[in-house]
């Protein structure tokens, strides 16, 4: 049996129709986007998680809703390489020309941003933002006084702007970035001009915690959203859901099984889903149907999420006898050396320190400082749901 398409989507932002679950994430950030349009002011928000949360679709998913019922011009910006102010403008005003090409209020836009539009076809159906370095220069200073002259341009149209910028590996490493920032709300907060605005950005942990120590101040400007892994009954809901949606059945025994071998990680689940979907052959899956997916999603999310120097290293047999006995829990990313020795045998106790060198210099394990001394901890959730998932469709073998 052919079927027409999967309701999975891995490795790219969920598809609206197929969105579910973080309800109070959602509620969060359009709360604030209620605030900045009733007191026109600036709404700040970091939204974080590990790699393949989910984070980019709850952001497409709010944007939708402040779209649809608040009257909001969304603008999500992916800034992956962009390390420069100039360039990030450039990305938000590009991203305003395209959003706005098919929208009644385009000829407003078209006048806001003057003659630095380019069109790149006859026409007029791909068009592009073109500046100078000078323009694009003013632009950043200027950024502030846009944003009003925008709003103005739209009245009647829009009530507020959202800006997300996502991926914002370069811009959290940059001190320009930072201040540019800090400065720019400084100046909304202390105008007697209401600006309502909501500023989204996105980024892993570890980002947020480089934009803070460039400029310690933005530890008190953004709300926080912390984006976790779904917990089990979220895990089961989304499978259940997911599979209903193109008329698929699922049994109870399968479903537990997905919860299980997913974490709750949603790139895990979408792959796992994805796999499942086609293993299945009469749109009823079973236990043999998930455990057919399972073993090769393991093998897709190996190649697709986890480098390669990792990979080559766990496939010593010794490494794999000390990896299965450490991750024996999908929930738990942390162990205690004295604890992981005493269930080695003796010829992977010889060789453990050089494992824990070994993954620490690529990078998959760090030591657990907070914890004391003899605690790790896999640097990635990912890495260690993998290893466990690794083990596990061993066992199922």
């Amino acid at each position: 049996m052919v079927k027409e398409y999967s309701p999975f989507t891995p490795g790219v932002p969920v598809p609206l129709e197929f969105f579910v679950g973080r309800s109070q994430e959602i509620s969060q950030f359009i709360n604030g986007i209620k605030r900045s349009i009733a007191l026109g002011r600036a709404e700040r928000f970091f939204i974080v998680g590990e790699r393949g949360i989910g984070k980019s679709s709850i952001c497409r998913f709010a944007q939708w809703v402040a779209e649809k019922e608040h009257q909001i011009l969304g603008l999500h910006v992916f800034n992956g390489g962009v390390d420069s102010l100039e360039e990030m403008v450039r990305r938000i005003f590009e991203r305003l020309l395209r959003e706005s090409l098919d929208k009644p209020w385009y000829a407003k836009v078209k006048n806001f941003l003057g003659n630095h539009i380019r069109q790149l076809d006859i026409f007029g159906l791909s068009v592009e933002f073109s500046a100078s370095e000078k323009d694009l220069s003013r632009a950043v200073n200027d950024f502030v006084p846009s944003l009003r002259n925008l709003l103005k341009q739209l009245e009647g149209e829009k009530k507020g702007i959202l800006i997300i910028l996502d991926d914002i590996n370069g811009l959290a490493s940059s001190r320009q970035f930072a201040h540019w920032f800090k400065s720019t709300v400084d100046e909304i907060a202390t105008s007697s001009d209401p600006l309502p605005v909501t500023f989204v950005l996105v980024g892993l942990p570890e980002r947020r915690n480089q934009l803070i120590g460039a400029q310690p101040s933005l530890n008190r400007v953004f709300e926080l959203i912390e984006i976790r892994r779904f917990n089990e009954d979220e895990t089961r809901d989304f499978f259940q859901k997911t599979f209903s949606k193109v008329n698929v059945e699922i049994n109870n025994e399968a479903l537990g099984l997905l919860r299980r071998f997913s974490g709750g990680y949603p790139v895990f689940m979408h792959e796992l889903g994805d796999a499942v979907f086609k293993a299945d052959s009469d749109n009823r899956i079973d236990r043999k149907d998930a455990l057919a997916g399972v073993l090769r999603a393991a093998e897709v999310i190996g190649a697709k999420y986890i480098e390669p120097q990792i990979t080559t290293a766990i496939r010593s047999e010794k490494y794999q006898g000390i990896l299965k006995k450490i991750a024996q829990d999908p929930f738990e990313h942390r162990f205690v050396r004295k604890d992981a020795v005493s269930r080695l045998t003796s010829s992977e106790a010889r060789v453990f320190d050089h494992f824990l060198r070994r993954m620490e210099k690529l990078g998959a394990i760090r030591k657990d400082i907070e914890r004391g001394l003899g605690s790790y901890e896999f640097t990635n959730e990912i890495y260690y749901l993998f290893f466990w998932l690794q083990t596990s469709v061993q066992s199922q073998k």
